[in-house]
């Protein structure tokens, strides 16, 4: 138990007799579920007695619970997508960008749901939970705690904002829709919410950077909900430190070669802004700091147009696919000189923690979540947002400079310290503690 002594007697006991139950679209596809996951794997270990509620179960635990059946599933998601698709008529183009959360499950009937002391949401779009599913959770009395993974939950339908600023005082005119208006699906949605949100007493926000809850605290939707700041979480045995000669050896990749590692979900989804990083690497070229020869680029993700991608690639490159098992993803960043980051927008930044957590340098754009993790050219680059020369610069210094600066070792211990599954798993417990005694006096 890792629980100091001490406190720990009391501290333990009350955690071991509380039931916390996770709810997460997926177990383990996405970032939100890897964290979700982690989370639950380490109040468990804690001494937590916890379920995790989905709708894909990918693994044979008996702590997961998945909801519906296969065709109830398709269902929920493909009911959604249809009422997206028929608004824009027929336009496929930001399908995916929005989620208007009409279709779900109601889980507040399972005995798990009865069951729990603290209902914590994650992300819980594309046919977990509708509006109105929320709105029954929030109404069964248990205190909610709710992780903001992007977005959605402080603006109308969309995931990131981007540049616009409707949010802040209401959603109209969508930039993600066909036909924006005054009375479009995205402003139909936020009254929805506004509704959803205004006798939400139960609800605790979660963010897990600062940067996104500065969004929350900016919100008409949520900024008068009470708002805390937990980062996602990591486990020193998941990733580790390797040999690079080796891992690059074992993984295919030269040994003579500088390499820039870069992953994502999807890899070449606008928002992760692999263009910019493709425009570094030529630039690094172009001015003659590195030969064409001297760079080799690790992909790991989905691509969802490979041959456009590959094509626009000036280095020799590996495609790694999607990657689940961390072992062979601390290989790979072990193997790596740095590790990019492109992102329009990072909520928080899991790649550059597991980077780090590996001995490797992180570069990135540092306008968003990225900037609670990269204290810059301390443990990585934060490069000036958008500027394909500055992320250049970044990717130059952490493959020179760093490597001889950088102590990897001390880089590793700082991820630890603050992103744990201990530490993280321990405040948690503290706010599930706060919210139980609260109901309790009520």
């Amino acid at each position: 138990m890792w629980i100091e002594s001490g406190k720990s007697c009391t501290f333990a006991k009350t955690f071991r007799n509380m039931r916390v139950l996770i709810i997460n679209t997926s177990e383990k596809t996405g970032g939100a579920a890897i964290a979700a996951r982690r989370l639950m794997e380490s109040l468990h270990t804690a001494g937590t007695e916890v379920k995790m509620l989905v709708l894909h179960k990918e693994s044979q635990s008996d702590l997961v619970i998945p909801v519906g059946r296969n065709w109830q599933k398709k269902f929920t998601f493909l009911f959604e997508r249809l009422v997206i698709w028929t608004n824009n008529l027929f336009s496929r183009k930001n399908l995916f960008t929005v989620s208007i959360a009409n279709t779900g499950f109601n889980v507040t009937r399972l005995p798990a749901f009865r069951e729990a002391d603290i209902i914590h949401l994650h992300w819980i779009n594309q046919g977990m939970l509708s509006i109105r599913n929320i709105q029954e959770i929030l109404q069964s009395g248990k205190p909610v705690v709710w992780t903001m993974h992007d977005m959605w939950e402080c603006t109308a339908i969309c995931h990131h904002a981007h540049t616009c600023t409707r949010f802040k005082s209401e959603c109209r005119d969508c930039r993600f829709l066909r036909f924006p208006g005054r009375n479009d699906l995205a402003h139909r949605v936020f009254k929805k919410k506004q509704r959803l949100f205004a006798h939400a007493d139960q609800l605790n926000i979660v963010a897990v950077s600062t940067w996104l809850s500065s969004q929350v605290l900016q919100s008409t939707l949520l900024k008068e909900k009470p708002v805390s700041v937990i980062p996602n979480t990591l486990s020193p045995a998941d990733f580790r430190m390797m040999d690079k000669t080796a891992s690059r050896k074992e993984l295919a990749l030269p040994c003579d070669k500088h390499i820039i590692l870069f992953g994502a979900a999807r890899i070449d989804d606008p928002i992760k802004g692999v263009e910019y990083l493709l425009q570094a690497l030529r630039l690094l070229i172009e001015k003659k700091q590195f030969r064409q020869e001297e760079l080799h680029l690790a992909l790991f993700g989905r691509i969802k147009h490979p041959e456009k991608l590959f094509a626009a690639i000036p280095v020799s490159y590996t495609w790694f696919g999607r990657i689940g098992d961390t072992g062979k993803l601390s290989q790979l960043y072990s193997a790596a000189d740095v590790t990019v980051s492109a992102s329009f927008y990072e909520t928080f930044g899991q790649t550059l923690i597991e980077a780090q957590a590996c001995g490797c340098v992180p570069v990135s754009f540092g306008n968003s979540g990225q900037a609670d993790i990269i204290r810059h050219k301390e443990n990585g680059f934060l490069a000036d947002y958008l500027s394909a020369e500055s992320l250049a610069e970044g990717i130059r210094w952490g493959m020179t400079e760093a490597q001889d600066t950088l102590s990897k070792e001390e880089m590793r211990s700082h991820v630890f310290e603050q992103y744990s599954s201990e530490v993280v798993a321990k405040e948690y417990l503290t706010l599930y503690q706060s919210l139980k005694k609260k109901k309790v006096i009520q």
